[in-house]
């Protein structure tokens, strides 16, 4: 049981203990800059992982993002579709290219981007004139989206489609990687994240030539030359090759990780099939593989809210979180268009994240669950 001198946290950092090696290493060649061993070791451990041709390590997954955005010319006044229920780092570098986002609502069966709301989308932009320049598509905590309905859709309109893979780097649709599907995929290795390093990303692409392009831009755009010349506006998002053997340490380490998860999320869907009142995100079917990066459920009951079991767990030192409040219900994009049929709202209203760290102990996870059996049946 919690003995309440530590909180049960939503996901923690979880070291192997195996990045020790590549900091020193980075330490003894003195490589304490934004390249070096470490970034190109990470970069080769990505590829090898997810199948992708090629990777480009950034400092974080919105600067892959919005990368990609400039990969795929994407600028002022153009449109992107991007998933609604999502965190704000999808949709905010649309806004850095001044571009205008079109937010799309879910499906019920992977609470992803839904695909005839998409298609809805599309045709009515391309009728107004706007045909979209791109399709941003989260894979939301780690599930993977419909993605042969999603990508049959995009192909045929000529959209190029950037997977949004920051909570599902090791998920699969029928057998490959998330984030090798569409034109781009992006990764992040936040603090959260399965796997971290601290901070950071990347950008996958089956195309070289986009993360060749992405690596010039992170670097400030420098061109070929013996003194500084630009001819592009560049960025500073490189990844830094001490942070990057920080990664290299926790790729090692990343299929234990992910089974840790799957284990989290079976052992809460066992331990609370007694209640009707909650239900879980899971597998639609054996074409979906899902890294569980955080376990999901809603709370359907008259009396009993989401935000009532958060607190109340809260009063245990139970860290919880509601899920994502969809985009086109925030402020900052409320004059935004959007193509929503209340799914994701409701989503919002009902559901809850549970601890689902790859670190936490048998006792935590029991203790969890005690905790929600006690709010169920008082």
């Amino acid at each position: 049981m919690n003995d309440k001198t530590y909180k049960i946290l939503l996901s923690s950092p979880h070291m192997s203990g195996r990045e020790w090696k590549y900091l020193e290493e980075a330490f003894e060649k003195n490589q304490v800059f934004p390249k070096g061993d470490n970034v190109d070791g990470l970069e080769k451990d990505i590829r090898q992982f997810t199948g992708a041709r090629a990777a480009t390590c950034l400092s974080s997954g919105t600067a892959a993002l919005h990368l990609a955005l400039i990969n795929l010319g994407v600028s002022r006044g153009d449109e992107v579709i991007c998933s609604s229920f999502t965190y704000a780092a999808s949709a905010n570098p649309i806004v850095y290219q001044g571009a205008i986002p079109v937010f799309i609502d879910s499906e019920t069966e992977t609470w992803n981007m839904n695909p005839e709301l998409m298609e809805k989308a599309i045709r009515e932009r391309i009728h107004k004139g706007k045909k979209p320049r791109a399709i941003i598509l989260t894979h939301l905590y780690g599930m993977p989206a419909q993605m042969d309905e999603l990508l049959e859709i995009a192909g045929r309109y000529e959209i190029p489609l950037i997977e949004d893979a920051a909570e599902a780097i090791g998920s699969r649709y029928k057998g490959r990687h998330l984030g090798t599907l569409g034109e781009m995929g992006v990764l992040s290795f936040n603090g959260n994240k399965i796997i971290t390093t601290s901070g950071g990303g990347a950008l996958i692409s089956g195309r070289k030539e986009h993360c060749d392009h992405a690596l010039f831009l992170a670097t400030q755009a420098r061109d070929e030359a013996p003194h500084y010349e630009h001819s592009h506006i560049g960025y500073n998002y490189r990844m830094s090759n001490i942070i990057a053997g920080i990664g290299r340490g926790q790729m090692e380490v990343l299929g234990d990780r992910i089974k840790r998860r799957r284990e989290n999320f079976s052992f809460y869907q066992a331990s609370l099939q007694k209640y009707e009142e909650i239900t879980f995100l899971t597998e639609p079917d054996n074409g979906f593989f899902s890294n569980y990066w955080l376990t999901t459920c809603l709370v359907d009951s008259p009396d009993k809210s989401n935000k009532a079991l958060r607190l109340f767990l809260q009063k245990d030192n139970i860290e919880t979180r509601p899920l994502w409040k969809p985009m086109h219900l925030q402020p900052v994009f409320r004059d935004a268009p959007a193509y929503t049929d209340g799914t994701s709202e409701e989503l919002f209203n009902k559901g809850l994240c549970l601890p689902s760290g790859s670190n936490l102990t048998k006792e935590d996870k029991n203790f969890v669950v005690d905790r929600i059996t006690s709010f169920m049946e008082s």
